[in-house]
């Protein structure tokens, strides 16, 4: 049975609010929203995320761990640049062999000297033969392989606040020694 305002059901088990739907502002006539904005994309940056060899933590209950060192590298958007300091890792979930979940951890240092501690979620998935391919640090077509990801910032920077308050998608590239990557703000 449904819950009123009142804290009482009605007969029928549906709320009082549940039959007023189209009464709320912005509601078609069903309840639905009449009008969303549709996400855009705009650029925000292009990384190259220098990496070491892998270590192999070994087959788990979840799957193959792996963790790879970023020990450098560069970012750079629209008007602004950045190094990427070393220190940070990539800790891999090997799915199985064409899919890999992602999980990079890391700093930037802007130009300005502020910092930019990103956490960065990735899904890459490919053909198996490719994906060992990369395994074994032989270039690939990156066309050939599903690379996306979702960035998330956070600075002590009271002019950089804004990025820890956005949504970002990205894509990229796994190459033997770096990882390309080009990343948008959801506007």
């Amino acid at each position: 049975m449904g819950l009123s305002s009142s804290g009482r059901t009605d007969s029928a088990g549906i709320g009082i609010y549940a039959e007023r739907m189209n009464d709320y502002p912005g509601c078609d006539s069903a309840g639905a929203p009449a009008a969303l904005p549709t996400p855009v994309l705009k650029f925000f940056a292009d990384l190259a995320v220098q990496v070491g060899p892998p270590q192999e933590v070994g087959q788990t209950a979840q799957g193959l761990r792996r963790v790879v060192p970023i020990v450098g590298g560069t970012a750079r958007g629209d008007g602004w640049a950045a190094r990427v300091l070393p220190g940070g890792a990539d800790f891999q979930r090997i799915v199985n062999g064409s899919l890999s979940e992602l999980d990079a951890r890391y700093v930037l240092e802007t130009d300005a000297g502020d910092r930019i501690y990103v956490q960065n979620q990735a899904i890459r998935c490919g053909p198996a033969e490719l994906i060992a391919r990369l395994g074994r640090g032989e270039p690939v077509d990156p066309a050939q392989i599903y690379f996306r990801c979702h960035p998330r910032f956070e600075t002590a920077c009271a002019a950089l606040a804004w990025i820890s308050e956005r949504c970002f998608v990205g894509t990229g590239a796994r190459y033997p020694d770096r990882v390309a990557m080009r990343f948008f703000e959801l506007t």
